[in-house]
């Protein structure tokens, strides 16, 4: 059980005791702050603990922000501290040499706090806003405190702040306006964020199955539980924010579950189109490859300019300068069909029209808003000079999810200069490559010398550190070579089966890039290299793709895609469920819209 050491003597009629104990906490008071290594050394190190001045006034929301929030291992508002464990150490040297006398003026917290960050022990002061956290030193300061402290609606901000402080037009004026209700109605129920979660999943995952019926009340059914699985899909959210329950595996079955809900409908659209003599599966698994390709490209140019040094962009200034502008801020986020907007819009063309309409606007969109985000970022890129940290270098590398053969010129050559060709190298062998999969027969052996040649270009293009203006470029170039290859051999095999046994083996690939990007921005890394390894690397799977197809008959191909796609499936989940389960990565929750 947490612990709360209450510093200092009581104050008549508080109510901070048991406001401590209503947030969770064992409360144990000490008459004088230099009492406090003693209370600190009876409690377990593998608990948290908090150190609180008895004379603190303020909103319970505040103490629960500083106190609760398990993303941080120290965090503290005026007059509290809270740490973790892993801060549990610089907490006990801190209490042995911030000063305790009382004639200083900072409140005892507020010198802990201060002696940690000096220590180097990194602490969270979370935004208040309009609430309260004081320490006041006079009576009259005190009333004046508690004055503020009603005057300010409590539960109004803590609803407030469980939305998302950047979102979307759809999901900003449809949707939380009063899901941030359903989520308070879930914490007053001890519903947890990973519940709603998984109900919302549950709910994707049946809208698919009343898609695959190919009925118009299925699709009519699909459209409306696809909205409600994302209004649960904003819930679960607000309701992390709204208690603080914030955890690893959240983190994961929301960063996941997401993209595992929109490629299940869409696998359930082609089904029922199937039903009806519609074959929209290249539509599909199209769709598919897009998406991904367009969240690449977001999260390496994020990952590149993450810890980037550079002067200001003219682009970038642009673009600040329209975001202080009302209308063209929501002109913009809705332009590129993020989440909200794409969802709504697939709910509503799937009730009222058919799978193939409801691609063909999918890609459209999406396909624009891929080409303006992209274009917007090239423009950044070159008109500014960043100096990308070996951070980024090998953030972007592990995106790559180079296999054997890609990384052997890395490991031969050892080269440390960055090279400005690296991603028209890259660019090049990928262009190669899917040219002659878009053009030549199906099983032309032709196929596996572009596989080869696209092996050596992807690791000449990798073999420098990734630092060049467009080597963000170069993760999204290989994803695109390796799907579309994908795409377009199972379409040209023209067989039963083909198409749905690529989409599996693209879903499944792709899984395990977005798990490769989750734990990067997470801070643990990369998956292990044993991993890429195992299911071949990006080179690799299509080495071995070229070549089934070369050898084998075309009505054994979507046997073989089908094999390798549980292959790869089972490799990459068992692992992955291993390390988000286990591993006690920290938890990442993005408060902007993800695309």
């Amino acid at each position: 059980m947490p612990t709360v050491i209450l510093a200092g003597p009581p104050v008549p009629g508080s109510p901070l005791e048991g406001d401590l104990r209503s947030l969770g906490f064992e409360v144990r008071s000490v008459p004088e702050p230099a009492d406090a290594a003693a209370a600190l050394a009876a409690v377990p190190a593998d608990q948290r603990v908090a150190v609180v001045d008895s004379g603190f006034v303020g909103h319970v929301h505040a103490l629960r922000l500083a106190l609760t929030d398990p993303r941080f291992d120290a965090c503290a508002v005026t007059g509290a501290l809270s740490v973790q464990p892993a801060a549990r150490g610089a907490l006990d040297k801190a209490v042995r040499t911030a000063p305790a006398a009382a004639s200083d003026a900072a409140p005892y917290a507020d010198r802990l706090a201060a002696t940690l960050e000096a220590a180097g022990t990194p602490v969270q002061h979370p935004e208040l806003g309009t609430l309260v956290a004081a320490v006041p030193a006079t009576p009259g300061q005190r009333r004046e405190a508690a004055e503020a402290v009603a005057a300010v609606d409590e539960e109004a901000v803590r609803l407030r702040t469980a939305v998302k402080s950047r979102d979307g037009f759809f999901t900003t004026f449809f949707i939380s306006p009063y899901s941030r209700y359903i989520a308070r109605w879930c914490a007053r129920r001890g519903l947890t964020p990973n519940q709603v979660t998984t109900a919302s999943l549950l709910t994707a995952l049946v809208a698919a199955g009343c898609a695959a019926t190919g009925e118009r009340w299925g699709y009519v059914a699909a459209g409306v539980l696809l909205l409600v699985s994302f209004v649960l899909d904003c819930t679960d959210g607000q309701l992390a924010r709204y208690s603080l329950q914030y955890s690893t595996m959240g983190a994961w079955l929301d960063a996941t579950f997401d993209r595992a809900k929109e490629y299940s409908f869409y696998a359930g659209l082609a089904l029922g189109a199937a039903r009806s003599g519609d074959d929209v599966w290249a539509l599909a698994l199209g769709a598919m490859v897009l998406m991904t390709c367009r969240h690449v490209v977001d999260f390496a140019f994020n990952e590149a300019n993450h810890d980037a040094t550079a002067n200001t962009s003219p682009t970038a200034a642009l673009s600040d300068r329209l975001d202080s502008v009302g209308w063209t801020v929501w002109v913009r986020r809705m332009i590129i069909l993020p989440i909200g907007e794409r969802w709504a819009m697939i709910a509503v063309l799937t009730a009222a029209t058919t799978p193939r309409v409801v691609f063909y606007a999918l890609l459209i969109g999406c396909a624009f808003g891929a080409l303006y985000t992209t274009a917007g970022r090239v423009l950044r890129s070159v008109t500014r000079k960043a100096r990308r940290t070996d951070r980024a270098a090998q953030a972007l590398y592990d995106l790559t999810d180079s296999g054997p053969l890609a990384e052997l010129p890395r490991r031969l050559l050892k080269r440390d200069k960055p090279s400005a060709a690296a991603v028209w190298v890259a660019a090049a062998g990928a262009a190669v490559l899917v040219g002659l999969a878009l053009t030549r027969p199906f099983g032309d052996p032709t196929l596996i010398g572009a596989a080869l040649l696209y092996a050596v270009t992807s690791g000449e293009a990798v073999a420098r550190p990734l630092k060049g203006a467009l080597d963000w470029l170069i993760p999204p170039l290989l994803r695109a070579a390796e799907y579309v290859t994908v795409l377009a051999l199972a379409a040209e095999a023209d067989v039963p089966g083909a198409l749905p046994a690529a989409f599996g083996l693209v879903a499944a690939v792709a899984y395990h890039h977005y798990d490769t990007v989750y734990r990067i921005r997470g801070g643990t890394g990369a998956p292990p290299h044993w991993l890429v390894r195992t299911i071949g690397g990006h080179e690799g799977r299509v080495l071995v793709i070229t070549v089934l197809a070369a050898v084998l008959a075309r009505p054994d191909f979507p046997v073989a895609l089908t094999a390798l796609a549980g292959f790869v499936a089972v490799v990459v989940l068992v692992e992955s469920i291993r390390f988000w389960v286990s591993s006690g990565a920290p938890a990442v929750h993005d408060e902007g819209e993800p695309a």
